[in-house]
């Protein structure tokens, strides 16, 4: 009689919700969304990159679900800034200063190696050259920002895409990227003849950036994400999706 009666209930539950809006819905996560300038291996459009991975679960654990929405670099920042959206999923440390609505969750999320593309294999990698040299990067990477600041070819793009085609056409003698993104866009459009110059320019702690009004999640984040690589989980997932999507060139 108890289990007759606690299905009726159950099924009255049901019924309920189905008439009242947004109660059937009542126990799923809210939703944050969050501004992405990644590619693949990081981000991919079928949620299955390493960043994916990682920050969903570290939403997830946090109470929230984690949505990206991809925008040019300058404008997603600026956008994060006035709360439209709530934050950014990759930005280097201090941006908070420029930004002053942002808050950095300081566990990082990822390491970053900045480096430079040529068809010019024998082109040192020093900021001292490609400062000497045209130059491409994406508009709203601060580091090349400030590293290129008074160089005299200098030429500013919305999108990777456009940055590589610039190189490909020789307008540009070095493009500025993210290594891996880099590496894999240079594989999937099949771009031939331009090579990372080697060593990397720089490597940088990346980190989430929430819009203030949702500070109270950052400490939650922070926790999640120092879980996620003492569980060895970050690890796993950036072997699967970082190291065996790029394949020998990643070793």
């Amino acid at each position: 009689m108890k289990t007759i009666l606690g299905r009726a209930v159950v099924a009255a539950i049901f019924a309920l919700a189905s008439l009242v809006p947004g109660m059937a819905t009542a126990a799923e996560l809210p939703v944050l969304v969050l501004n992405d300038t990644n590619d693949a291996p990081y981000t991919a459009p079928d949620g299955n990159g390493f960043l994916d991975a990682v920050a969903g679960e570290a939403f997830r654990r946090a109470g929230v679900k984690l949505r990206l929405v991809k925008l040019p670099a300058e404008r997603a920042l600026v956008n994060a800034n006035l709360g439209i959206g709530d934050g950014d999923l990759t930005r280097i440390a201090g941006l908070e200063t420029q930004y002053p609505n942002l808050v950095r969750v300081p566990e990082k999320l990822v390491d970053y190696t900045f480096a430079a593309f040529s068809k010019d294999a024998t082109l040192p990698a020093r900021w001292e050259t490609i400062r000497a040299r045209p130059v491409g990067h994406i508009k709203g990477w601060k580091i090349y920002e400030q590293q290129l600041a008074g160089a005299a070819h200098i030429v500013d793009t919305e999108d990777a895409g456009q940055l590589f085609r610039l190189l490909e056409r020789d307008r540009i003698d070095v493009a500025l990227y993210e290594r891996w993104l880099g590496a894999a866009l240079i594989r999937q459009q099949g771009i031939k003849g331009v090579r990372t110059l080697e060593p990397p320019l720089a490597t940088r702690e990346m980190f989430i950036y929430l819009h203030k009004r949702h500070a109270a999640l950052v400490p939650k984040l922070a926790a999640a994400l120092s879980a996620i690589k003492s569980e060895g989980l970050y690890q796993r997932l950036y072997s699967e999706k970082v190291l065996s999507f790029m394949g020998p060139s990643a070793k």
